[in-house]
């Protein structure tokens, strides 16, 4: 028998006996390289896992085989891991060996309803025509939250508002790829307007259950969609032992939304101080802000100005965690969204437990949508007044309606919570020039088609469940005579297909068989009436639920049409 090499830790005898390298793909020295040098100084934490694969995409455009090896070798875990959180997300293209990357320039195209209005299904067209393909990558996207300016494509990190070919040709040829930030009020500007001094006052000798019986006064509740009693979460979560969390859901992709981007592209200290005096409320460790990517502005501007607390001493440097979505609607339900804070596929949680005693990383985690914080900070400066003396057709409180489609004005419009379409459609300049008024989505796609015979129902939480629907996050589509019902609710559950997370049967396989039905000449209404109970009964989560809306509201109020 040979002696044993210790040098080669191998047997020298027998052919074949030994392996020069492990089983699997093979390190590549390069790849390892560029790992090393984008993550640099940053904790291998598994749940930065999206934050790093965006370092990727960004620097190179696609997510190589290699890379996911070099990047499985510095987090110490397997690459099959990495492979289904990057494959999840719409953002991320995984390129394996032997495949050809993407071009270096993608645009993506809003498929929305608003966006689908405005002609950008011609756009898209247009674009596929009049671009070079080895050069440029045109692909349909869900909703970019750009609804008023509709239609709207990203070239790189550039939204193009009222999209044109001309518009895009000049963007392509003068290399404009990069994000545009809009005026807003900063650090400084707020601060000398009395900003922070609140929550200053608070954190001194302030009384959480005082702050908590003012928010519940003024009558707030979730603006994300739920509707929930934002003041009771509190008590919910600090009834469980610390350590606490707060989470953000800045995951507006609801189509139609824009409300949380119009207020965070101005005045995004509010959303700040509001998300530090709930965070102060529940004693939480550690705040984290998770921000879809379609709001690259939104990103910028929080990174800043987060920043600037930092510097002023209003925070601990980290205390707030800004983390980058990656393409995926699902995301927008709370555990989901927790899920992906984790660094893992923004799949929901089954329930319970509650996010209140579970969260993030199996600690109590109080959630708040973007608007809601917004509130919490104006009921902290201004008093419950500020929301609780505004009524309108037995209504309290006011609603930011996020209004587009056939109405001359679209745009965030700040009413009484008890407006009705009619009242929407007058803040929103009234019907374009040639254009009757025919249906309306109350609240996203979620809520399905209202007929505009329906048009004296108070837009505000629990008005509208008895019809079948619900006001969601207050986006408002408005459609005309030049419009088909049948053909919206179609773009609606293609988007649902598009964005199933695929966990749970009902959902992921019901929506696709709901689109191809619904692409038929005439509908099998009891098919899909069977089809969509189904749905509702037993998918895990709201989006499978909900889905069937727009079906059934459609073969109510427009049989004419299916």
């Amino acid at each position: 028998m040979a002696p044993l090499d210790n040098t080669k830790g191998v047997w020298k005898s027998g052919r074949g006996k030994g392996r020069k390298t492990p089983k699997g793909r093979q390190l590549d020295d390069q790849a390892q390289s560029d790992i090393l040098e984008l993550l640099g100084e940053r904790p291998r934490n598994r749940d930065l896992l999206i934050e790093f694969l965006h370092l990727v995409q960004d620097r190179f455009g696609h997510i190589s085989a290699a890379h996911i090896r070099a990047l499985a070798e510095e987090m110490r875990t397997g690459q099959a891991e990495i492979y289904e959180v990057a494959s999840f997300y719409a953002h991320f293209d995984v390129v394996k060996e032997g495949e050809t990357p993407p071009p270096a320039l993608t645009i993506r195209v809003c498929d929305s309803l608003s966006c689908e209005l405005a002609g950008a299904e011609q756009l898209k067209r247009a674009l596929e025509e009049g671009m070079d393909p080895d050069h440029v990558r045109v692909l349909r996207a869900p909703c970019m939250g750009r609804c008023d300016t509709a239609p709207v494509l990203e070239i790189g990190h550039n939204h193009i508002d009222h999209a044109t070919l001309a518009k895009v040709e000049a963007a392509v040829a003068n290399g404009d790829t990069h994000v545009h930030l809009p005026p807003y009020q900063t650090y400084s500007e707020y601060a000398i307007a009395g900003g922070y001094e609140v929550l200053a006052d608070l954190r001194r000798d302030g009384d959480w259950e005082a702050v908590q019986e003012n928010v519940l006064s003024a009558g707030l509740r979730g603006l994300g969609g739920a509707g929930f009693p934002t003041g009771k979460k509190w008590g919910f979560v600090r009834m469980n032992a610390g350590p606490r969390y707060l989470a953000v859901n800045g995951d507006e992709g609801e189509p139609g939304t824009f409300k949380d981007r119009y207020y965070l592209e101005r005045v995004p200290h509010v959303f700040l101080e509001g998300m530090l005096i709930s965070a102060w409320a529940v004693e939480a460790e550690k705040a984290f802000i998770y921000m879809r990517d379609e709001y690259p502005a939104v990103l910028e501007i929080l990174a800043r100005e987060i920043r600037a607390l930092e510097e002023a001493g209003v925070v601990e440097p980290g205390y707030i965690d800004l983390r980058r979505g990656a393409g995926a609607y699902i995301c927008g339900e709370e555990s989901a969204m927790i899920e992906s804070i984790e660094g893992k596929r923004g799949e929901p949680r089954h329930r319970p437990p509650f996010v209140a005693q579970v969260g993030i990383f199996g600690r109590p985690t109080l959630v708040h949508n973007v608007e809601t914080l917004y509130w919490i900070c104006k009921i902290n400066r201004e008093g419950p007044e500020c929301l609780n003396t505004v009524e309108k057709n037995g209504r309290t409180g006011l609603r930011s309606y996020s209004v587009s489609g056939r109405v001359n004005s679209p745009g965030v419009h700040l009413l009484p919570a008890g407006s009705t379409i009619t009242d929407v459609i007058e803040a929103a300049g009234g019907m374009l020039d040639g254009h009757a008024f025919k249906a309306y989505q109350p609240g996203g796609p979620s809520s399905g088609l209202l007929p505009a015979h329906m048009n004296d129902i108070p837009l505000d939480f629990d008005t509208l469940q008895p019809h079948g629907s619900f006001i969601g996050s207050a986006a408002v589509v408005v459609l005309s005579d030049q419009d088909s019902a049948r053909d919206a609710a179609l773009n609606m559950l293609r988007f649902f297909e598009d964005e199933s997370c695929g966990q749970c049967t009902p959902c992921r396989v019901g929506c696709e068989k709901a689109v191809k039905l619904m692409q038929a000449d005439k509908w099998d209404q009891p098919l899909l009436e069977e089809l969509s109970q189904a749905m509702v009964d037993t998918s895990i989560c709201g989006l499978g639920q909900a889905a069937p809306n727009p079906i059934r509201l459609t073969m109510k109020h427009f049989p004419e049409e299916v």
